[in-house]
């Protein structure tokens, strides 16, 4: 059967809502509650479940086998894959219902591989992608790739082929025109009794320095950063160990390897900074232009993008 001029309804479907976009197809066996909304241009396909409080955005693809239960939130052009789980209550009991289910959030562009399971309450930024069969059991962040159980970061949509191992330092490097390199290679002289690398500020340090700061200890899975400055220069040296740096100005995405001493990298004002896949043993040293100004943050990457696309 259809509804409307090109919505498609299989006549071996459920479906039970009104609420449903021009162009979607529902096909065999799913079922569709009342309350919940559908999209235009969407693709639900067989075997797939539907609950009152579902919300699903424009041109949304949902594979076989997928339950989408109360609390829900999906955006536009998100991808979810055969027999993917959420859930909405942490603590679930036979009979026992919540008066209010967690919201759980799928932002624009997301993809959800097969047989992922995603614990309720969270969200899953935009353009996020989560590999086949992890287990998500906290918030992913704009642009990120997730995989294992628990979920944990690996690297960035649309970096992992920018990455940069600062051993080799290349000459050359494609960037976009007026683009400064944000790559400093640093003094090191080395002779039999040790090396020693150094910079003055201003100079091979680009700017006046106010404040520094160490970052250690970190657990390999973590990721540190996630945020821009709107004032504020930063240069990050790892004297020891490793860790990689995505930086995204909006329009690019790039990712670094930060593994020597004598190489620093300029993170500038307006550049959204990520750090993460720390060596057991890394020694992150920061230095800053500014004193902390809790107000230079930001730490919304929607936000941050708006800002960027304001200022041109």
């Amino acid at each position: 059967m259809t509804t409307g001029t090109s919505t498609y309804i299989h006549p071996l479907a459920d479906v039970l809502s009104s609420h449903i976009g021009a162009g979607t197809n529902l096909w065999q066996f799913v079922v569709v509650l009342p309350n919940a909304v559908i999209g235009s241009d969407c693709n639900v396909c067989s075997h797939c479940f539907i609950e009152n409080d579902v919300i699903i955005g424009d041109r949304v693809t949902i594979k076989n086998g997928v339950q989408l239960w109360d609390g829900l939130r999906v955006d536009d052009d998100v991808f979810i894959g055969p027999n993917v789980t959420f859930t909405n209550d942490k603590f679930p009991r036979s009979k026992h219902h919540l008066a209010e289910y967690l919201t759980t959030h799928i932002e624009a562009g997301a993809s959800i591989g097969g047989g992922a399971s995603i614990l309720p309450g969270l969200k899953i930024g935009k353009n996020a992608m989560v590999a086949s069969g992890a287990v998500v059991s906290r918030s992913v962040p704009p642009n990120a790739l997730v995989v294992g159980n628990p979920a944990r970061i690996v690297g960035y949509v649309n970096a992992e082929n920018k990455v940069q191992e600062t051993v080799d330092f290349p000459d050359q490097r494609i960037r976009a025109p007026g683009t400064p390199e944000p790559l400093h290679r640093l003094p090191n002289v080395m002779d039999i009794r040790g090396s020693i690398s150094f910079g003055e500020f201003e100079k091979e340090v680009p700017f006046a320095v106010k404040r520094y700061f160490m970052v250690f200890d970190v657990p390999s899975i973590e990721t540190r950063g996630e945020h821009a400055h709107r004032h504020c220069h930063q240069f990050l040296i790892c004297v020891h160990g490793s860790v990689s740096v995505v930086t995204d100005d909006g329009a690019n995405r790039e990712e670094y390897v930060l593994n020597r001493p004598d190489v620093g990298l300029h993170l500038r004002p307006m550049v959204w900074g990520i750090q993460y896949k720390y060596s057991a043993e890394a020694v992150l040293l920061v230095f800053a232009s500014h004193e902390y100004d809790a107000d230079d943050y930001i730490r919304d990457y929607d936000e941050f993008i708006d800002l960027v696309g304001a200022s041109k």
